[in-house]
């Protein structure tokens, strides 16, 4: 068959694929108690991931270079590494709510390819002068791979502020291990909670605390604080949902302490390779600059979690804001066509 028909055959099956992926997982978190749509979920991912992982091969062949060098070829890369760290974080999670913030990401990005991009930008073409280097695959597919695990984390901290939306439930503790959490009534007026439904309520003029110990697995051992001041009436997280939450809170922190050695790499692999080509290490080009940004704006995520012990809502908030930060790096420079590193197609 002919590689060109195999990779547009190839491209929308992956969109096609990951569109119902995306409509199972969705499906799985309305309608939590019906079995086969993890199954479902999983496997669709696996499969979209094998799609892609062929689609990347076939245009390796075709172009006798690591299919890295043009927008059409790393989205498809960024997609794989979404499916790839997703699938990760589910076998490591045991979740499946994982799929339900992932998915749609991997399906966008697919789409963005194949559907938006003209087909001059999907055609294969020779490599320019500039990366015909050994530096391609490494500090491109590095890059790759860590924006990959950093928006996989975050789109995990999205989803444990989906999830705590309402409450005032923080996150304490040690972020990783295992054993316990604690729910602990701090001042007067904080609603109390049973140790076993967490579900019923009550004043408190004293400071008290309940504990239950909880065999959570891969889970963090963390403190659930109700904070002040709390209406009487605000809702309160089952223990399923705390459950979850800490699950989230956990791997977004596991997720983006992968990405970010991956991206310390990749951006020092790209000194290194600018210092060799254009005769200096780094020239302040609106890519690297935003690279430095992405890379400031995680490192603070985990300083705050290594030496100031956040967790929940503020490193999830912070997050957030690097999962914006990660897609102005990578796609918002290049689409406005500045700098040495711009595939240039708006201007």
């Amino acid at each position: 068959m002919d590689l060109v028909v195999l990779q547009n055959k190839l491209d929308n099956l992956s969109f096609a694929v990951l569109f119902v992926t995306m409509l199972i997982y969705w499906g799985g978190a309305a309608f939590p108690k019906i079995p086969f749509f993890s199954t479902l979920g999983t496997a669709g991912m696996a499969i979209a991931n094998l799609c892609m992982a062929c689609l990347l091969g076939a245009r390796w062949l075709e172009g006798g270079y690591f299919p890295i060098s043009n927008l059409y070829e790393s989205l498809f890369f960024l997609a794989w590494g979404v499916t790839t760290i997703h699938l990760l974080a589910e076998w490591l999670s045991r979740s499946r709510l994982v799929g339900a913030a992932t998915a749609p990401v991997a399906m966008g990005i697919a789409a963005f390819a194949t559907l938006t991009l003209p087909a001059e930008m999907q055609a294969s073409a020779p490599l320019v002068p500039a990366l015909k280097s050994n530096w391609l695959m490494m500090h491109v597919s590095i890059m790759m791979l860590s924006y990959s695990a950093l928006i996989v984390g975050s789109l995990l901290s999205m989803a444990f502020l989906v999830v705590t939306w309402g409450s005032p439930v923080e996150l304490k503790g040690s972020s990783i291990g295992t054993g316990s959490f604690r729910i602990r009534k701090t001042t007067e007026k904080t609603t109390s909670v049973s140790g076993t439904a967490l579900g019923t309520s009550s004043g408190a003029t004293n400071t008290d605390q309940i504990e239950k110990g909880l065999g959570l697995g891969m889970q963090s051992t963390a403190t659930a604080v109700l904070t002040q001041p709390m209406p009487m009436t605000a809702p309160v997280l089952s223990l399923k949902r705390l459950n979850l939450a800490e699950s989230l809170d956990n791997m977004s922190y596991r997720m983006i302490g992968l990405g970010f050695p991956l991206l310390t790499v990749g951006i020092i692999a790209g000194a290194v390779w600018a210092n060799e080509a254009w005769g200096a290490p780094w020239s302040w080009d609106p890519k690297e600059t935003w690279a430095l940004i992405t890379w400031l704006v995680f490192a603070a995520y985990l300083h705050a979690r290594i030496t100031r012990g956040w967790q929940g809502r503020r490193p999830a908030y912070l997050a957030t804001g690097g999962f914006c930060v990660v897609w102005i790096c990578y796609l918002g420079v290049n689409l406005l066509g500045k700098g040495l590193h711009s595939y240039g197609w708006f201007f």
